[in-house]
């Protein structure tokens, strides 16, 4: 079984609090990806709290976004057709429960991750899956990624690249 792994593809980090031009560019791909893919369709969700100033994100990046239960939490309208299951809601970059949801499925051959951001999400659990299933095939599509800048979106795909992580 294949599994895509589509990564905080949320109205804040779009065209919202965090949104760059980039960004909004992928949407299209992402869902070209998507509306492809033979295989198992998972998403994620940045998810912070009123509470996020006061996090250590806060203070290293004050920007409050992805709050539970507002707009910019939402997987964008765009992609919101194919959530077959609830996401899987993370409140760090790398999610701990994605590699458990991964293993509730038989004979995954293959992980694909999408979305955003690639040099910090897409990156985190990209390599938290590698660290989880050395032998399984990782790759990440970089049409349909976006990073904070151009350069850190290319930096993040050389460093995942260089952990044997596929770059297509």
């Amino acid at each position: 079984m294949d599994i895509l792994i589509v990564v905080d593809m949320q109205n804040d980090f779009i065209d919202g609090a965090l949104g760059t031009k980039e960004a909004v560019a992928i949407v299209d791909n992402c869902k070209e990806k998507i509306e492809n893919f033979k295989g198992e369709v998972i998403f994620t969700r940045d998810t912070h709290f009123e509470n996020y100033m006061s996090t250590q994100e806060g203070n290293n990046l004050p920007v409050p976004h992805c709050i539970k239960g507002t707009y910019g939490h939402e997987i964008c309208d765009a992609l919101k057709p194919f959530i077959k299951n609830e996401p899987v809601d993370k409140i760090t970059f790398g999610s701990k429960e994605l590699p458990e949801v991964i293993e509730s499925f038989k004979d995954v051959s293959s992980i694909t991750l999408i979305g955003l951001c690639t040099d910090i999400c897409v990156i985190s659990n990209a390599m938290i899956l590698k660290a989880h299933f050395p032998e399984i095939k990782i790759s990440v599509d970089s049409k349909c990624c976006a990073g904070v800048t151009p350069e850190s979106h290319i930096n993040a795909l050389n460093a995942m690249k260089m952990c044997q992580i596929e770059i297509i």
